[in-house]
């Protein structure tokens, strides 16, 4: 059977257990119709690039199918009825990823003990700056060329 990759974005008003029961239903109506879910995954509320139907988050959740064509679309066909989900997308993969997927695995990696909002960030050695004194304040200007009023011809 072909394997997909689902990802699914609920309103950001439903709860994270209303979620849950989302993606329960949806796995039923694909095992309903000869299919397995790999894994699903919550990656939480997170935000959107642009507001969906009056939404600026929404819910993340990614199901790794197993499943025939048609269950993956009698899934689809279910979504699109349903108010609580904004946008999915499904993909055709040649084969799932083992582990976390890497929404999940950058955000554990964020949230490692960096001691701050931007770490301890070495810059490393920034050489010798030269005389900063003179940052161009008293430099003379010279007018360009359409600002200078002997340009203009006297015909």
């Amino acid at each position: 059977m072909p394997l997909y990759e689902h990802v699914f974005l609920a309103r950001q008003d439903v709860s994270a257990q209303q979620v849950e029961a989302l993606t329960e239903q949806y796995k039923a109506v694909i095992e309903e119709n000869g299919g397995t879910i790999a894994k699903t995954e919550y990656w939480g509320v997170r935000p959107l690039s642009f507001r969906i139907k009056k939404n600026r988050k929404a819910h993340y959740s990614l199901m790794n199918i197993d499943a025939p064509h048609t269950a993956v679309t009698e899934m689809e066909r279910q979504m699109r009825i349903s108010d609580d989900i904004l946008r999915f997308m499904t993909v055709r993969v040649e084969e799932h990823e083992e582990g976390q997927s890497a929404i999940l695995t950058r955000r554990d990696d964020r949230r490692g003990d960096r001691g701050g909002r931007f770490g301890d960030r070495d810059r490393g050695d920034r050489g010798d700056r030269g005389d900063r004194g003179d940052r161009g304040g008293d430099r003379d200007r010279r007018p360009r060329r359409d600002e200078s009023s002997d340009d203009k011809g006297d015909n």
